[in-house]
């Protein structure tokens, strides 16, 4: 078999461009999104089943109770795994199926089903990464007040250990938390996603306590697991542009930067939260009282891999510079702004093509994202934990999915990827979001994200383009030659 294209001889073929010895090429989901089966096996309800069924919260009051069905067809969804190649699969593991009520001892069931589908990973020959979690908190520990409360912190900690002792022997990669910024400020200021509130010091007591989760949770993690095992967090790092060269539009930049980025960057991986993020919301919280001794110690104890999650960057701006642009945060509609201390400062939409959220197409943003946390954490191996678009696919009447814009974003990142660590930052692997269809939160399910179509309606999966597109970049360990414009 040849590398040659149509039109191309052997000898004639560019060069392609190849990732280093090693590089883990996946996929990602996560619990809420695609599993279903809300009420088998013990599982209790979680605030996204919460959210989602309350009036208005959801596009056209959709919910997850079914999803793609991923609890009853696991084993068909990783046989596609092993065709399209993937030698990683990142999933999360729904918290409230595992410990119903947030406290106590697992549900087996619940467990059960974690560990079948990791055995099934493994048979077929692809990693399991398995996230702890994916903003899918048990409604009964938001009842006795959520992420704003400390003990929810412990809470996690007491969870993440029973995960541990049920899969560490066959799971080599571990992830605390994604996202944690979504789940602070997004469930907790601007009230677009789950729980819903709309409280800007609640924000940020959930932000101090979802880095004490991830402390705690690597201190259970490395009780429990191998030593040979590998702990990270993901996060969605905003790769932030001022809009202008303006001293205004600088500050604007440094704001959202601390409080979108340095929040967590700050005490997970330098051990203290930096002083002007501190000067920016000291009149919503007291951070004197809301740190206690040995939380940033606790917070900061080593991973051996940061995940960085991201899709577009965020250009912004001081209001003299104009009001932005409708949605242009790519978090919602929602009166609250889900940047607290900084809720004046006005979103835009970079230039180029957008995908069908909106959001601008930039990949030279995730090679200046890469590259900047490389130089600010020297020696930190990281991963691309998310990247992809939803775009309008269609199902075509022979049974086809062609989506040549999600070719052309992969095309871009992946070639961004490669262009950063060619430029010496230490990447190890890439998880496309998402591996098929789902349900995308708010949006329900209006927004495709996958590589594989899914037919809500029977369940149906259909490989988009691609998905194969993906698979024969896995196979070559390279991104194929750019087609020939003429």
């Amino acid at each position: 078999m040849t590398d040659a294209r149509p039109g191309t001889s052997p000898k004639q073929a560019p060069e392609t461009a190849q990732f280093p010895r090693g590089f883990l090429w996946g996929s990602a989901t996560s619990a809420y999104q695609v599993e279903g089966a809300v009420a088998e096996g013990g599982r209790t309800p979680s605030i996204w089943d919460t959210f989602s069924h309350t009036p208005g919260k959801v596009h056209d009051g959709e919910t997850g109770d079914v999803a793609v069905d991923h609890y009853h067809r696991y084993q068909d969804d990783v046989a596609l795994m092993k065709r399209l190649g993937l030698t990683a699969y990142r999933f999360s593991v729904s918290w409230s199926r595992v410990q119903p009520t947030g406290r106590g001892p697992a549900v087996q069931r619940g467990l059960d089903f974690y560990r079948a589908l990791v055995d099934e990973l493994l048979e077929a020959g692809i990693m399991p990464v398995v996230t702890l979690y994916h903003w899918d908190l048990p409604q009964e520990l938001e009842d006795a007040g959520g992420w704003p409360r400390r003990a929810t912190a412990e809470r996690f900690a007491d969870y993440a250990g029973l995960v541990a002792r049920a899969l560490g022997d066959r799971v080599p990669t571990w992830t605390t938390l994604n996202e944690p910024w979504c789940s602070a400020f997004l469930g907790y200021g601007s009230g677009v996603h789950a729980p819903g509130r709309t409280e800007p010091d609640a924000a940020l007591r959930a932000a101090h306590h979802l880095n004490l989760a991830h402390g705690r949770a690597v201190e259970a993690l490395r009780d429990h697991l191998p030593a040979t095992a590998r702990i990270s967090v993901s996060l969605n790092l905003h790769q932030v542009r001022p809009l202008t060269g303006s001293a205004a539009d600088a500050d604007a930049a440094r704001r959202i930067d601390a409080v979108g980025n340095r929040i967590f960057t700050g005490p997970m991986l330098r051990g203290a939260y930096p002083e002007d993020l501190i000067a920016d919301t000291e009149h919503l919280v007291d951070w004197s009282a809301l740190v206690r001794d040995g939380d940033l110690a606790a917070i900061s104890r080593p991973v051996d891999v940061l995940g960085v999650n991201y899709y577009t960057p965020t250009v912004v701006s001081t209001p003299a510079h104009g009001r932005g642009d409708a949605r242009d945060d790519g978090h919602g509609d929602s009166d609250h702004s889900p940047w607290p201390g900084s809720e004046h400062v006005a979103f835009h939409l970079a230039e180029g093509p957008r995908t069908a959220m909106n959001w601008a197409i930039d990949p030279d943003g995730l090679h200046r994202l890469l590259l900047d946390v490389s130089r600010n954490h020297p020696g930190l191996p990281l991963m691309v934990t998310e990247n992809g678009a939803a775009f309008d696919d269609q199902l075509s009447s022979e049974g086809r999915v062609d989506d040549p814009e999600r070719i052309a974003y992969l095309r871009g990142h992946l070639d961004a990827v490669r262009r950063a660590v060619a430029d010496g930052a230490d990447v190890r692997g890439y998880f496309l979001w998402s591996l098929m269809d789902n349900f995308e939160w708010a949006y329900g399910y209006a927004k495709r994200f996958g590589a594989v179509h899914v037919d809500y309606a029977t369940q149906r999966r259909v490989p988009k383009a691609s998905a194969y597109w993906y698979a024969d970049v896995i196979r070559h360990h390279a991104l194929p030659p750019c087609p020939d414009p003429d």
